[in-house]
């Protein structure tokens, strides 16, 4: 059990991971050249300066702040910790996007313990927008307001928004399953990355559904939309913060409906450590 002066820290070191990835990453933000290279032979996976650049910056502040703590970042190796902590790193998520100058990528810090995230922030430095959750706190701080995070409260999949990255994550059984779902909501939306995630835990959307995600796609996520009262699980309805194939719902009775639908397609759920 963490005390709330531990709870105080961690928040602290969050803050100043999200302020510094800011830094890093904003100068390369729609730059006329930028070096990207695909982390694929087939396919397209890429990452840039501003991805390697940030997930250091928030590494080097961790090695001095919390070096009792384990790192999982997406582009460099596992740091190990003795504290039983985690801190799960995506320093652009949407990396796509990025490259592409849409501004629906973001920043993700989460702390965890092998339960599944504590606390986690998704920062979107181009808008200036940053979303808190954890530790008590379900906060929206952007640059026209702020506010408590809070979830719709729409139960009918016939009244739901969807978002999603698909078409381009999961595979046919995966497309398969999200259609199920996209067939009996009012309206899909596309190619959203961490952002839907975002805006679920904000009350503008209803369900995000995908598949093939990393911990650290959806470690910071779990957390946030988690205290904004929403429901974050895998297609079978146990913790998703393995990967794999998620649903994130803003309420119990969207979840249900959702999951009904998504459970003929369900993998069997993971059992690896996070």
């Amino acid at each position: 059990m963490l005390s709330q002066d531990e709870k105080n820290e961690l928040y602290s070191v969050a803050m100043e991971l999200a302020d510094a990835a800011r830094v890093a990453i904003l100068p390369l933000f729609r730059a006329t050249s930028l070096p990207t290279d695909n982390k694929l032979e087939v396919g397209y996976d890429p990452v840039t300066e501003a991805d390697r650049n940030a997930e250091k910056v928030m590494r080097e502040i961790l090695a001095a702040r919390r070096p009792q703590d384990a790192i999982v970042g997406e582009e460099y190796a596992v740091t190990a910790g003795t504290s039983g902590l985690t801190w799960v790193l995506d320093p652009i998520d949407g990396t796509r996007g990025f490259v592409s100058g849409t501004p629906t990528w973001g920043v993700l810090i989460a702390v965890s313990d092998d339960c599944g995230p504590l606390f986690g922030v998704i920062d979107q430095p181009f808008i200036g927008e940053r979303f808190i959750g954890g530790f008590n706190k379900g906060r929206y701080d952007g640059p026209h307001s702020s506010c408590a995070l809070a979830t719709r409260a729409t139960e009918k999949l016939s009244a739901a928004t969807l978002f999603t990255t698909f078409p381009e994550v999961g595979t046919e059984h995966d497309r398969a399953g999200f259609q199920a779902v996209a067939d009996q909501v009012q309206l899909v939306r596309y190619g959203m990355d961490c952002y839907a995630y975002a805006l679920l835990a904000l009350g503008q959307i209803d369900l995000v559904v995908e598949a093939g995600l990393n911990m650290y796609d959806i470690h910071a996520p779990i957390a946030v939309i988690h205290a904004a009262g929403g429901i974050f699980t895998d297609w079978d309805g146990q913790p998703a913060h393995h990967g794999g194939q998620v649903v994130a719902a803003a309420n119990p009775a969207c979840h249900r409906a959702a999951l009904e639908l998504l459970q003929p397609f369900a993998e069997p759920s993971r059992t690896r450590s996070s």
